[in-house]
């Protein structure tokens, strides 16, 4: 046994810094890219959480117009604006050899539609959360067996099976499986949860749709408010 690996060994920095700086340029490729990937996901996250809470806002307001009958025009620029402008639009466009039913049916459809892609641009981001949930394990583990296979090579050509030489290796490749699942597990969280609160801000706003379609199918002439009298 070589006497100096076990104070090499010892000198080893074993701190996240020192496990970073001492790994395998390839080992230290895998962390740069995982920690890359936790910040874009963490500023996904926020952007989201912000974006969502004024859609819920949005959603209770369209909700709340519909229902007390409030002019249409007192909708601002947020979902709920371009919802009831392309009720409106079709609304509009009248056919009167339609039923009631056919043109409810039109004008729900135009709204769902401007509803469908509003929601979309909702959604972009969440598949960066998805992709780094179900690949960062990977991604660090791929880490992890390069550097398991350092610390291999290192014991062919040290020819010392000693703890203190496969030590510093070892504990840099499981450093990067840390990483990865550091990534990944806030990720998928994430993605679920902002999943579940956009698919609940989607129904809340196919609700007041439904409501303000027959409304809106009802008065053949004029629209004044959102909720004409009964």
């Amino acid at each position: 046994m070589d006497p100096t690996s076990a104070p090499a060994a010892a000198a080893h920095d074993f701190s996240f810094i020192g496990l970073f700086l001492q790994a395998d340029p390839i080992v230290k490729s895998v962390m740069i890219l995982l920690v890359v990937a936790s910040i874009a996901c963490w500023t996904v996250v926020f952007e989201k959480l912000v974006r969502f809470a004024a859609a819920k806002r949005q959603a209770k307001a369209f909700d709340a117009l519909v229902r007390s009958g409030g002019s249409l025009e007192a909708t601002g620029s947020g979902i709920d604006a371009g919802i009831v402008q392309a009720g409106l639009e079709a609304w509009r466009d009248q056919d009167a050899t339609e039923t009631r039913a056919e043109r409810r049916d039109r004008i729900e459809r135009a709204m769902r539609a401007a509803l469908t892609l509003r929601v979309k641009r909702l959604q972009s981001g969440l598949p960066l959360l998805a992709t780094s949930g179900s690949t960062a394990p990977f991604i660090g583990l791929f880490g992890t067996v390069w550097g398991i296979m350092n610390s291999f090579s290192s014991i062919a050509q040290s020819q010392d099976t000693s703890l203190a030489v496969v030590a510093p290796g070892i504990a840099e490749a499981l450093f990067a499986t840390a990483i990865g699942l550091i990534v990944a597990i806030p990720a998928v969280m994430a993605y679920n949860k902002l999943t579940n609160d956009l698919g609940r801000v989607q129904s809340a706003f196919v609700a007041s749709i439904g409501t303000l379609g027959n409304r809106l199918a009802r008065d053949r002439k004029s629209v004044p408010h959102a909720a004409a009298a009964e």
